[in-house]
């Protein structure tokens, strides 16, 4: 693996964008870092450190770093995309679409495929045996949690070509457009009261600020600094004197969460975040010129997806151990706890290393295939059909868990009952489609 990062970096054209790279890395280490900061485990049950202590809430206003993963999504997508109209001249806009898909699916859809599968086997064996209880049942139930994640950039995925050309038409005008109907859905919520409408933000909101990194990819965030005392003043303004919490992400018995579904006043949160990395854009590329600093975030960058999957499957691993060898779990936040964390967080780090060693081979893309051929064309709508599939699957799955797994139990995706067994189905006939749809139709 060191000659291929050492290869890889070499290789590394003038004209990369480095920084974004960094930023990928950095916002997905952040998430497992507070997921392992904010885990409040004790022999009867798993609570948020945010609960216990409120005090720290204000953390999630630097923690909460999502808005930057899928603004950095924005930038990527909007680059592969115009690198395969280019490439293919001549292809029809359904095999473009499919192969684009397919391509920027893999690295995603193939380690989160391999990891449903074996924890749906896992859990299954599980149940069958007449376990489920107690830790065990916690962890089933929410080690599948970040896979809402996978739900929602697979969408922005399926949506960049439509919004793509509404940015090449209308630059700032089409984010100004997504974060309108954004505060239109709060107002109908909060002041209407309108059911189930607040859903429409998981779209608006996250893809505003996907909108964000087709704006950075034509550079045309020049004001960084403005952007960031905007959006900065904007949340604190919503939380001041709006119906919004404090912290920007969710927490247990509140009755309103900045996250799920998403609110006006985490599209301000993801603004002044945007802003503020700008900022930091020309120190960080200085520092990213050393050849070791950017090795190291080539090599990182080649096993991040595989890392964010299964860190919460260390974590409980580690307090499984734990409670396992009857070593005490402090109460959270007292003196105590806080002396463990450094080494909970040096056993879960080692435990997701391995993890990773073992599973990083799935995140390796394929090798792309041209789209343009004739057999790929009309390969466009299997190609949504599938990313469609998978989105419900993910998402479904990320509420349901596995716990309950011969048990029938079903969690509402929005305002539908869904299975594990059945979001499982989903998200594996999804990825068939995209792949079929991205090989063409006549490929074996």
């Amino acid at each position: 693996m060191g000659s291929r990062v050492r290869e890889l970096a070499g290789a590394t054209p003038a004209t990369r964008d480095r920084y974004v790279d960094l930023l990928r890395v950095a916002s997905l280490a952040a998430v497992v870092l507070g997921h392992w900061l904010m885990a409040a485990v004790t022999p009867d049950g798993v609570g948020n450190l945010l609960a216990v202590v409120p005090a720290l809430q204000p953390l999630t206003w630097l923690l909460q770093v999502m808005p930057v993963f899928f603004f950095v999504g924005g930038f990527s997508h909007a680059l592969s995309y115009r690198s395969l109209l280019r490439k293919c001249p001549g292809g029809s806009d359904d095999s473009v679409y499919s192969a684009f898909l397919r391509a920027r699916l893999q690295r995603l859809l193939r380690p989160t495929t391999v990891f449903v599968l074996v924890w749906g086997a896992a859990a299954l064996l599980v149940q069958l045996l007449g376990g489920g209880g107690g830790l065990t049942g916690v962890t089933l139930r929410m080690v599948t949690q970040p896979l809402w994640f996978i739900g929602i950039y697979l969408a922005m995925v399926a949506f960049t070509p439509p919004l793509l050309r509404l940015h090449e038409r209308y630059g700032w005008g089409a984010f100004a457009a997504l974060a309108g109907a954004a505060a239109a859905v709060d107002v109908l919520r909060f002041a209407a009261g309108v059911p189930y409408v607040e859903f429409l933000n998981f779209a608006f909101v996250w893809l505003a600020v996907h909108q964000l990194g087709f704006l950075r990819a034509d550079g045309r965030v020049r004001r960084p600094a403005l952007l960031a005392g905007a959006g900065l003043a904007a949340a604190c303004a919503l939380v001041a004197f709006g119906p919004y919490p404090l912290s920007m992400v969710g927490m247990p018995g509140e009755k309103v969460s900045n996250m799920a579904p998403p609110t006006l006043a985490l599209l301000a949160h993801g603004l002044w975040l945007v802003g503020a990395v700008e900022l930091l854009r020309a120190p960080a590329a200085r520092l990213l010129e050393r050849p070791r600093v950017w090795r190291t975030v080539v090599a990182a960058n080649g096993v991040a997806m595989t890392a964010f999957l299964w860190h919460l499957t260390a974590m409980f691993g580690v307090y499984g151990a734990l409670l396992a060898l009857d070593v005490p779990l402090p109460a959270p936040a007292s003196a105590a706890w806080w002396a463990q964390v450094p080494v909970r967080i040096a056993c879960a780090a080692a435990l997701t290393a391995a993890l990773v060693a073992a599973f990083r081979t799935f995140e390796r893309p394929a090798a792309p295939k041209a789209p343009g051929h004739p057999a790929a064309s009309g390969g466009g709508p299997l190609a949504a059909l599938g990313a469609t599939l998978c989105l419900l699957g993910v998402l479904g799955l990320s509420m349901v868990g596995f716990n309950g797994l011969l048990d029938g139990r079903t969690a509402l995706l929005i305002a539908i009952p869904v299975s594990a067994p059945a979001a499982v189905a989903m998200t594996l006939g999804g990825w068939l489609l995209v792949e079929r749809a991205g090989r063409g139709r006549g490929a074996r």
